[in-house]
């Protein structure tokens, strides 16, 4: 509303005479008077005159001229009372825009304050919303399959009706999240109901998978181990099968990284050493896989320590945690197709499940085992077979459990071996005969009889995580099919390295860890020769190692030039950007378990290069780069 909408009907009018009073501001609560009122005084002088003029003796037109005068004065008094009139109802007119303005301010504050009231409940509700819907198809048929899980163990469907409802969850996912998504809270008689409701759906095939295995990322990690079972879990759930993760439940477990983490309320035993012991269950889902954990109350020691391998009793902890795994996986009404085992920490369920559980419904299970390597074995006492149950007199012989170099002992790797149906071998670049051959420590007898069923598979990582095409830490995605964003990311590498970002330069990637095995001083001649033929290096090192760190600031001592960039600290958004703006990237080995340096760089375009190249290889490798852009 404007000024003089509020003002004109506070100030009266006549038709033949209008007044306008300028006023300083809309917030002023004072007026400049017109120039006028300063002419009249309060003894009645005008100017400075005297209203009564002096005695004149100048007959009768001097009286006319007074009372022309005084006519005159009354007229200008009159003026000036109306100017002052005015004046006040204008001051009055200020004084109530003043209180209009204040209450109009007040209202704006308190709709203001209504607003962000609103706004803060909108924002709640979303997050209430987002952790609601937020829950994919996988997330909540885990928890759905978590929470039957445990309706069996507490005796309240039995293990062939749980067997069902779980292959409806696995053949239904797709739709779940609309139904079930909010009846996760309910009790588990209630959702019981729910699930027999459901019962109907379609029926697609798909594998059942069950890791036990001793890591998992990004739970627990120690070695190679770790990021395969997250890897190839979810790239086995992304093709439509059903995968889960047993694990022991270290005291040292991150398990911030579990959703949904929760313990099932029903007793859980498992036979060690002549008896049974109590266990809890807890269950939750980490990226998208379900995942138990198996806590000993007896033996509450064998997971409560602070490195998880490499103890003195070492074949009684795993060997205790593969039975207490099969024991539950009998009593939740599992039924499997693949029982994946991993390393000789959990190769004795191979024994255990035939000689045991295959006779308890689990008949048309099948056994893999993954070997990292052959390198550890674990040889024991044969008598300690009897801890989980397995007869050691059948079991130590040549063709089980026997070690061909120690024979009084047993081998649990080696009986693990004979007792899978497949058996997986990790290495990147070696063939099938040259691991039995060259690098079985010990058991080429074994895997010469059963080379049949011996796999060779070369290490990997998740391709969902590294992939060009998809990656959301690059500034600009790219892939096989079109190339030309890699050469945006070597431009982005180059400006937040603060090298030259010259397109004809080549520009060579290094990832420096504790794993990675440089060898600095061997490192340092290839870069300083490199860099005279031109070429540019980016070394990203992990900071919270305190020898690397030191071995890097040593390293950009010896090595000062403006080609050369070192980072201390390790970053994973710049880790992705190495490999994808890097035309070259140096590998200590291309046998690398861990990391996989050498896959990463060939997925993101970059020849993987080893340390032990001289220059001339590096710089021959120009061309690629040439390509790549």
């Amino acid at each position: 509303m404007s000024m003089a909408t509020l003002i004109n009907p506070a100030i009266p009018s006549s038709p033949s005479r209008r007044f306008s009073i300028p006023l300083t501001s809309p917030n002023s609560h004072f007026v400049k008077a017109p120039s006028l009122l300063r002419c009249v005084r309060k003894n009645g002088e005008i100017n400075g005159l005297s209203r009564t003029p002096p005695p004149m003796d100048n007959g009768g037109e001097d009286d006319a001229e007074t009372s022309l005068e005084e006519s005159s004065n009354v007229e200008l008094e009159s003026k000036n009372n109306e100017i002052w009139r005015l004046f006040k109802e204008a001051q009055q007119n200020i004084l109530y825009l003043n209180k209009q303005r204040v209450k109009a301010v007040d209202e704006l504050n308190k709709a203001k304050r209504e607003k962000q009231l609103l706004l803060n409940k909108i924002e709640q509700l979303e997050k209430e919303n987002k952790r609601v819907s937020g829950k994919d198809n996988l997330v909540v048929c885990w928890e759905l399959l978590l929470r039957i899980d445990s309706m069996v163990l507490g005796g309240m469907v039995s293990t062939e009706e749980a067997s069902k409802l779980r292959r409806m969850v696995i053949d239904s996912k797709v739709s779940l999240v609309d139904v079930f998504s909010g009846l996760l809270q309910q009790r588990d008689a209630e959702l019981l109901a729910e699930l027999r409701l459901f019962s109907e759906g379609s029926k697609r095939k798909g594998y059942h998978v069950i890791h036990i295995c001793t890591e998992m990322e990004p739970l627990i990690s120690v070695g190679p181990l770790a990021p395969y079972i997250t890897g190839l879990s979810r790239a086995l759930q992304r093709k439509g099968h059903l995968v889960e993760v047993i694990l022991p439940k270290y005291a040292s477990l991150d398990l911030d990284e579990v959703q949904g983490l929760r313990e099932i309320e029903a007793d859980s035993y498992s036979f060690f050493n002549g008896q049974l012991h109590g266990n809890r269950i807890w269950t939750g889902v980490v990226r998208g896989i379900g995942v138990t954990f198996i806590q000993p109350l007896y033996f509450s020691s064998f997971f409560n320590r602070d490195g998880i391998y490499d103890h003195p009793d070492d074949f009684e902890r795993f060997t205790y945690f593969s039975r207490a795994s099969l024991d539950y996986i009998a009593k939740s009404g599992k039924q499997p197709d693949v029982l994946h085992l991993h390393n000789w920490e959990t190769a004795i369920a191979g024994p255990l499940f035939w000689d045991i559980f295959a006779k308890q419904g689990l008949g048309n299970t099948r056994i893999l085992l993954t070997c990292q390597g052959f390198d550890s074995q674990c040889l024991d006492e044969p008598d300690k077979l009897a801890l989980c149950g397995l007869d050691p007199g059948r079991l130590h012989r040549p063709d089980r459990f026997q070690d061909t170099a120690k024979t009084h002992l047993v081998n649990i790797l080696k009986g693990g071996v004979v007792y899978s149906n497949k058996v997986i071998v990790m290495s990147s670049m070696h063939s099938k005969g040259r691991i039995i051959h060259s690098m079985s420590h010990g058991l080429e007898p074994t895997l010469t009889m059963h080379k049949e069923k011996l796999l060779v598979a070369p290490y990997g990582f998740d391709n969902s995580t590294w992939d060009p095409s998809t990656d959301k830490f690059l500034p600009v995605n790219y892939s096989t099919e079109n190339m030309r964003g890699k050469y945006a990311c070597k431009v982005a590498l180059q400006q937040q390295a603060g090298i030259s970002t010259h397109a004809s330069s080549i520009l060579v990637g290094c990832i420096i860890s504790e794993e990675s095995g440089f060898d600095l001083e061997k490192l340092k001649a290839v870069v300083r020769n490199a860099i005279r033929e031109g070429a540019q290096f980016v070394l990203l090192g992990n900071g919270s190692v305190s020898t690397t760190y030191r071995a890097l600031r040593s390293f950009q001592e010896a090595v000062e030039d403006s080609n050369v960039k070192f980072f201390y600290n390790y970053d994973e958004a710049l880790s992705h950007l190495v490999f994808a703006g890097s035309d070259i990237i140096l590998c200590h080995s291309f046998h690398d378990p861990l990391l996989q340096v050498q896959l990463k760089a060939l997925r993101y375009g970059a020849a993987p290069v080893s340390e032990a190249s001289d220059t001339r290889q590096i710089m021959t490798m120009r061309s690629l780069s040439s390509h790549s852009s």
